[in-house]
């Protein structure tokens, strides 16, 4: 009877996601697709998400994406969007919360970035898997390594120092750490031009036609801005929706007034509610889909 009750009280929360992921589609005038992770975008997630966009039938040309991550692999994130732009002409991403790092990378994929004054994306620091099998942010070991090689050519290096670049950092890995880095300011770059500054024609100032190269530089000078680390100094480091606008010039869409506040509060909390109660650390849901992606938690 208790097992039937809970079977119940799950399908009804479902149902109702159900409705808030369709009211947030009237609102934004597309299909909705959520990516709530309490942690990276690990591999896995993009063939949750391949699977789940396969399967869902009438599609609309547009795609909002409400997610939030704590960051993972930039390979993961180039299959999701390069998924996901394979069926929508358009996709806005929504940040009621936080997408931090390759979070941040997958934002920069779409035609508009929705936020409000709480809404946070960070500096992109791609994790990579360690020798070890952690997740480790990459620019950390490397700006180390380049602080370590610097000091060797200037002499000033000492012998603990010599020590821990034989012992502590393995040549293969900060290969793959270089990669990781270059890649991300890579696809940022690249997204940017092709989705983000589609419609920016002219400039809000003088008026100016803006052209391929002026885009490519202002992207070039986005991503430069959100790979300095001497810039954020962490990882996890927040940066607001005034920030990105003021500091980075990057345009961002304000989801702060009704209605779209409380259709993307209202889906994003009941989200993220329900996956608290099952132990779910991670969930992709489109409208009649709940998937869990992490569990156990």
């Amino acid at each position: 009877m208790e097992e039937s009750l809970a079977l119940n009280a799950n399908e009804y929360i479902e149902r109702q996601l159900d409705k808030l992921n369709a009211h947030l589609g009237e609102v934004f005038r597309s299909d909705v697709l959520a990516l709530a992770l309490n942690g990276p975008l690990a591999y896995g997630v993009d063939d949750v998400i391949h699977s789940s966009v396969e399967t869902f039938k009438d599609k609309s040309p547009t795609l909002s994406v409400v997610i939030t991550t704590d960051g993972g692999y930039v390979e993961v994130v180039q299959r999701i969007a390069e998924t996901i732009r394979h069926h929508y002409n358009e996709v806005n991403f929504i940040i009621p919360n936080h997408a931090f790092s390759a979070g941040t990378i997958l934002a920069m994929s779409g035609d508009s970035i929705f936020m409000d004054y709480y809404s946070r994306l960070g500096p992109i620091d791609p994790q990579v898997r360690s020798s070890n099998g952690q997740m480790v942010p990459a620019l950390g070991y490397l700006i180390q390594w380049e602080k370590l090689l610097k000091k060797a050519e200037e002499g000033t290096i000492t012998v603990p120092e010599v020590q821990l670049m034989v012992d502590g950092f393995d040549v293969a890995e900060l290969y793959h750490y270089e990669q990781a880095r270059e890649l991300s300011v890579a696809l940022l770059k690249e997204w940017l031009v092709k989705y983000k500054f589609k419609q920016w024609t002219y400039t809000e100032t003088t008026g100016t036609v803006v052209t391929k190269e002026m885009k490519e530089q202002r992207a070039e000078e986005i991503a430069l801005k959100l790979n300095d680390p001497s810039r954020w100094h962490s990882h996890g480091s927040g940066i607001s929706m005034e920030v990105l606008e003021t500091e980075v010039k990057l345009k961002i869409e304000d989801f702060g007034q009704e209605p779209k506040k409380g259709a993307v509060v209202n889906y994003h909390s009941l989200m993220q509610d329900y996956m608290d109660k099952l132990g779910h650390a991670g969930a992709v849901h489109f409208y009649g889909q709940y998937i869990p992606y992490l569990t156990g938690r």
